[in-house]
C-alpha cells in the first residue's frame, strides 16, 4: 500500500524542534544555531531559553515552532548545522503529546529521555 495514499503530510500543520544544550558547556553552540535559524527562517518562531528543565524535557532547551511549509528546508538545515547538539523534532497536531514526543519523534544526535507521566 502506498503510504501517501493513506496520509497527507500536509495534514500536520505545525512542528516543533527542541534544541538541547548544557548551560555550562554547549549553550554557546546552541546560541550560534539559534542565530542561524532566526536568520535563515524568519517565519519560524524561536522560543525562549530554558536553562531550567520544563515540561517533558530532561535537558535545557529552546523550542523552534514552524509550519509544514518549512519542514523540508528547516529539518535538513538543522541536520547540517546542529554542531553535535541533540534535537527532537515532533508534530504538533495529533493531540497525543506523549506520542508526539516519543513514538512519533524524530531525533538528531543523542536520544534523550522524555518525561510523559504528565500526559498519562
Amino acid at each position: 500500500m502506498n503510504f501517501m495514499s493513506i496520509f497527507d503530510p500536509a495534514a500536520i500543520p505545525a512542528w516543533h524542534a527542541h534544541i538541547y544544550y548544557h548551560p555550562a558547556t554547549t549553550k554557546d553552540r546552541a546560541a550560534k544555531l539559534r542565530e542561524k535559524i532566526a536568520g535563515a527562517f524568519p517565519d519560524a518562531v524561536v522560543g525562549n531559553w530554558h536553562d531550567e528543565l520544563v515540561g517533558p524535557h530532561t535537558r535545557s532547551m529552546y523550542q523552534v515552532a514552524f509550519t509544514h511549509d518549512l519542514f523540508d528546508r528547516l529539518v535538513p538545515f538543522l541536520a547540517i548545522h546542529r554542531d553535535g547538539l541533540a534535537i527532537l523534532i515532533h508534530a504538533d497536531s495529533t493531540g497525543d503529546h506523549a506520542a508526539d514526543h516519543t513514538t512519533h519523534a524524530i531525533w538528531m544526535g543523542e536520544v534523550l529521555p522524555v518525561k510523559t507521566a504528565q500526559w498519562a
